[in-house]
């Protein structure tokens, strides 16, 4: 964030940035008028009445409390200078859009509902200078922000399967969500190695579902932990996580993933298997063949009986029945899948297999159940493999070609592609710095192939965190920050009003809030990123860094100093070298930065 100071009796005032993240949509800056200052006079006023708006400002009033130490009252009534005031003004056509006003006596918040003005406090936090803990004022800065998003669905998943994360941690996580302007909260309850939520008609399913005696810890060679895993969360628990991101205007998107990944459900109950069992708890990670009994009636009123009880928990408007990775081996075997198969006249054709066909059978007859309560099923993309069921909604995971299949069909689609958006992803993981965050915010989930009515059929894009090897929130955080940045700048901001070199610049000040909340994000986000360009027997070198900071740098594998060689511009090589860089600011030099080019042989090495 660039700050202004100015002399203000009896401190000095920052002034802060109305262009935050993710980027509104018009930003229009008043030079002719004076900044609003926060003081302990200020008031957030919100219509007598209106409870929505009545929380929204309680939070308004914590949110300046953080960045500035400074405590503001809320009020129904108050003078009409010094004040910020909260409002819901139906001129503003879309619910989720808002408009702020600042000039030095007030701030208008306006929003097309309470939903608006809420992403209006948002941004309004994420303006404001950090200036707790010290005798400087803060004042956001004289001007108009007009903004809404580009998508009605913003997602983000998280899997408790693997690794269970306790009730409180996962409201972290909702606020976390909140502060990206993210409104639905994928929540993967279930897995081959855990079943984590409480279903009362079939208690043995966190009784025994829900632990396992150890954990892969190392692929090669095969390594396992001595440490029991264990944990759900209890119907009443999962209400309150509910309440808590509605009270943020967060939808809580429940994920029973099914016919496969149900080992947890199959040792809890190894008749609604193909084989009848015995099943063990998987201890090691991957897809296993042994699934529900696609053709099993007791298996299929299992399933029933458990949606029933999550709609019941779950006012979400989407339930999400997975449909992934369900392997038929087991399937092409048993006599009742084969029976059923026979039954329902199923054929294999060159696109789908019979047993492909159970599947959507299956799943259909369950969406049927979600459509009579209401509600719409959501899935992966693999459901798309034996034909669509009608009002299903995919997430594409696989690539973006499942989300533009379903858009051709008509279905509703969310682009959330394992190449840019799944943030537990090993490989990409491995990409450091400026390139990693830039990987995510150049990913365009509207694809250009299809025509301009198939494009409304994709509704948003969506993040996930699978936690095979993350275990606790610090690993969590440093692979979800500063990424999610970037993806609500592609979820909420149009693509003309993006840029990436734009979004480094402002990406320091929201850095500064996550520091405040602990949040415990990438650091080498700080260093010099090192991009190497190869060309035949040569290379050139690009070094990046957030917002223009200074860099040096040295070939010889020697630890840079802030009296190495200044970068200035691109580093050409044509023999072998060991590039090493750090980035120097006020508070010191970043981590160092390594890549080792071997021209000789065309490879080079971190």
């Amino acid at each position: 964030m660039a700050m202004a100071l100015t002399a203000c009796s009896p401190s000095e005032t920052a002034v802060g940035n109305l262009n935050v993240i993710p980027q509104p949509q018009e930003v229009i800056l008043d030079a002719q008028n004076q900044p609003f200052v926060i003081n302990a006079r200020t008031r957030v006023v919100y219509p007598e009445g209106n409870e929505k708006l009545q929380r929204t400002a309680e939070f308004l009033a914590d949110y300046i409390r953080q960045a500035t130490g400074t405590t503001v009252q809320t009020a129904t009534e108050a003078a009409g200078s010094n004040v910020i005031l909260l409002s819901v003004d139906p001129a503003i056509t879309n619910p989720e859009g808002y408009q702020l006003v600042v000039n030095g006596d007030q701030v208008q918040l306006k929003g097309g509902s309470e939903v608006g003005v809420f992403y209006g406090i948002q941004t309004i936090y994420k303006a404001l200078p950090m200036t707790k803990g010290t005798e400087v004022a803060a004042a956001l800065p004289a001007g108009t922000v007009n903004d809404y998003p580009r998508f009605g669905y913003r997602g983000f998943m998280v899997d408790v399967g693997r690794h269970y994360f306790p009730v409180d941690y996962l409201k972290q996580i909702i606020d976390m969500l909140a502060l990206h302007n993210i409104n639905y909260f994928h929540w993967h309850l279930t897995e081959d190695q855990g079943w984590r939520i409480e279903i009362k008609k079939y208690p043995k399913l966190t009784e025994i579902g829900s632990k396992r005696p150890r954990s892969l810890v190392k692929w090669e060679p095969r390594e396992y932990d001595s440490i029991p895993h264990s944990g759900f969360y209890t119907q009443e628990e999962a209400k309150e996580i509910v309440q808590y991101a509605a009270d943020r205007f967060i939808t809580v998107i429940p994920e029973i993933d099914l016919p496969g990944h149900m080992m947890g459900a199959l040792a809890s109950y190894p008749e609604l298997g193909c084989t009848g069992g015995p099943y063990e708890m998987p201890c090691e990670w991957g897809v296993f063949p042994d699934v529900l009994c696609g053709g099993n009636d007791q298996t299929l009123q299992f399933a029933k009986d458990v949606l029933n009880e999550i709609m019941d928990i779950f006012p979400s408007p989407y339930i999400h029945i997975g449909g992934d990775e369900c392997p038929k081996v087991c399937w092409e075997k048993c006599p009742k899948c084969q029976a059923k198969i026979r039954q329902l006249g199923l054929k294999s054709t060159r696109e789908h297999s019979k047993e492909n066909q159970l599947q959507t059978y299956f799943m259909g007859e369950i969406g049927k159940l979600i459509s009579e309560r209401g509600r719409q099923m959501m899935g992966w993309d693999e459901m798309l493999e034996g034909g669509l069921a009608p009002g299903a909604t995919v997430m594409s995971w696989t690539s973006v070609k499942g989300g533009i299949r379903t858009a051709q069909l008509h279905h509703n689609a969310i682009m959330t592609p394992i190449q840019f958006l799944y943030f537990s992803n090993p490989h990409y993981n491995k990409i450091k710095g400026t390139l990693s965050v830039e990987r995510v915010y150049n990913f365009e989930p509207m694809p250009k192939e299809l025509t301009p009515e198939e494009q409304q059929y994709i509704i948003g894009a969506q993040g996930c965190i699978w936690t095979e090897w993350t275990r606790d929130s610090l690993k969590m955080e440093w692979q979800i920050l500063p990424r999610m940045a970037a993806l609500s700048e592609i979820q909420w901001t149009k693509p003309e009003n993006k840029n990436f070199d734009g979004f480094l610049q402002r990406l320091p000040s929201l850095l500064k809030v996550y520091r405040d909340k602990g949040y415990d994000y990438r650091s080498d986000i700080h260093g010099a990123t090192i991009q190497v360009l190869r060309d035949e027997e040569k290379a050139k070198v690009v070094l990046h860094t957030l917002e223009g900071a200074e860099m040096r740098y040295t070939l010889d594998g020697s630890e840079p100093t802030a009296q190495s060689t200044l970068y200035t511009d691109t580093i050409r090589l044509d023999k072998d070298a060991v590039i090493q860089a750090v980035a120097i600011r006020p508070e010191g030099l970043s981590e160092v930065s390594r890549e080792e080019i071997k021209l000789s042989d065309g490879k080079q090495k971190k």
